[in-house]
């Protein structure tokens, strides 16, 4: 079994920094050991991520590689999907890493139904001790995994996202709120904000 590449202490960071320990922050853990295998800490925004889901593993990513959304160099695309692509901008080199179908199947078996249950009615403390064990030894076969045989990976499909830009703020004519330029919309003469349009329109 492998170990990861991350120093203890950095991992321990990275826990308190997502307020737990979780399969899904694990997982976002090692898919940062495998990008900083070729990509250094993102110095600004060299480094850019496109993720496909909004779960815990992107916490590990943004505090492990320097992505993050304040930079816009963490674009979240919303496939619910484990995949994470990533772009060094100074040779356009990509990678996109998405977790294999088996690592997912190799969870325990009731940890679905456990999960739904705990958030329906809640769960005995019998239950409740199944599923922490249950997370823990995801979190442990995840973490001591082989990387290959974790994720795969491919060179990246798409080309690399622009960057960030700044643009104008504008007041919203309904709310009197300043907002993205890029972010506003035309409603009957009238420049608002995204959720001025939609409850305007929705009300039309």
């Amino acid at each position: 079994m492998a170990q990861p590449a991350i120093p203890p202490e950095r991992i321990r960071e990275t826990i308190a920094f997502h307020g737990h320990n979780c399969p899904g922050v694990s997982i976002g853990i090692r898919v940062s050991e495998l990008v900083l295998r070729d990509f250094q800490r993102a110095p600004d925004e060299e480094v850019v991520a496109v993720v496909e889901t909004d779960n815990c593993a992107v916490d590990a990513i943004q505090y492990l590689t320097g992505c993050t959304f304040g930079k816009g160099n963490l674009i979240h695309m919303d496939h619910g999907k484990n995949v994470f692509t990533f772009y060094r901008r100074s040779d356009k080199k990509g990678m996109r890493i998405s977790l294999r179908s088996d690592t997912q199947r190799a969870a325990d078996r009731d940890l679905p139904a456990l999960y739904q249950k705990q958030r329906r009615e809640g769960l005995t403390p019998e239950e409740e001790e199944r599923l922490a064990s249950a997370r823990q030894a995801m979190i442990e076969r995840i973490m001591t995994a082989d990387l290959k045989d974790l994720f795969d990976v491919k060179p990246a499909e798409e080309s690399i996202p622009r960057k960030a830009r700044i643009v104008e703020g504008i007041q919203c004519d309904q709310c009197g709120e300043r907002t993205m330029e890029t972010h506003t919309r035309r409603f009957e003469g009238r420049t608002l904000c995204i959720p001025c349009h939609k409850r305007l329109e929705n009300n039309s």
